[in-house]
């Protein structure tokens, strides 16, 4: 026998598969020699990371997100809160989990995105009940906001670099302190008004924007993971992190549009 592969067609090989009786009955040159004229093995046979497995996990992590929106709206009346709040501290519990989790469990981004959406629901029903197609509006936007920043990736028009990194995240940093003072400040009645005016429209553009900042780090962050060959499991891990992403960029649109909507 005759191999194609020519490491093993050289030296003491060379030698092995021209007098393969010593080494090899009949059926088990025939069965190797099988192997060696195979296609290499593709993602799906070595267990490694390809773009559809994202594809597939961020639209089962979508899908429950919406589903257990639509629930919350058809269960809830406007303007529970209450439930709404503690939907969204489980979420934020579980979240916790999964970023300080070696491995993402399919089963904790599934239950993320119920809880997620379950608070995602309740909110949009009651701006809903004060603002007439708030929702519509905040959904559009955020797939204009997802395919925006697709298309820039894929076209290479943002170059994510360690420095890039480095300032989004610090001012992403100095938005959540900024955000965390305003409900302190609120919650003792002296707010600094980052939720209407001129000054809430800024606060609500620069949040949308580190939306979009939060989507280009996972897209690289994905596309990086599949170049190394990542293992399959992984893309729950991406899911996870695509969902976050557009839950901050819609919660963050439904703030931009109620102030600019609030003299409705």
């Amino acid at each position: 026998m005759r191999t194609s592969n020519p490491v093993f067609s050289r030296g003491p090989y060379e030698r092995r598969s021209a007098d393969r009786a010593p080494y090899l009955d009949e059926r088990g040159a025939d069965r190797l020699e099988q192997l060696y004229r195979a296609p290499a093995a593709g993602p799906a046979a070595t267990g490694r990371m390809t773009m559809d497995d994202v594809v597939l996990s961020t639209a089962l992590s979508l899908l429950v997100l919406v589903a257990a929106a639509a629930a919350a709206w058809v269960a809830l009346p406007a303007g529970s809160y209450g439930v709404a709040g503690l939907a969204a501290l489980a979420a934020f519990a579980v979240g916790l989990v999964l970023s300080f989790r070696q491995r993402a469990a399919p089963a904790l981004v599934l239950l993320y995105a119920a809880l997620e959406g379950f608070f995602l629901g309740a909110v949009t029903k009651a701006l809903e009940a004060v603002w007439p197609g708030i929702a519509v509006q905040a959904v559009v936007g955020t797939a204009a906001v997802f395919a925006g920043m697709l298309l820039a990736h894929r076209v290479g028009w943002i170059k994510v670099t360690a420095r890039y990194a480095r300032i989004g995240t610090a001012v992403a940093v100095g938005f959540l302190v900024l955000l965390l003072v305003n409900l302190v400040a609120g919650l003792f009645g002296a707010s600094p008004g980052l939720d209407s005016g001129p000054l809430g429209i800024v606060v609500g553009l620069v949040g949308v924007g580190l939306g979009a900042f939060f989507l280009s780090l996972d897209f690289a962050a994905v596309q990086d993971a599949v170049g190394r060959g990542a293992p399959r499991a992984e893309a729950w891990r991406a899911a996870f992190g695509l969902t976050l992403s557009l839950v901050w960029i819609y919660l963050e649109l439904l703030r931009l549009i109620a102030v600019l909507r609030g003299d409705d």
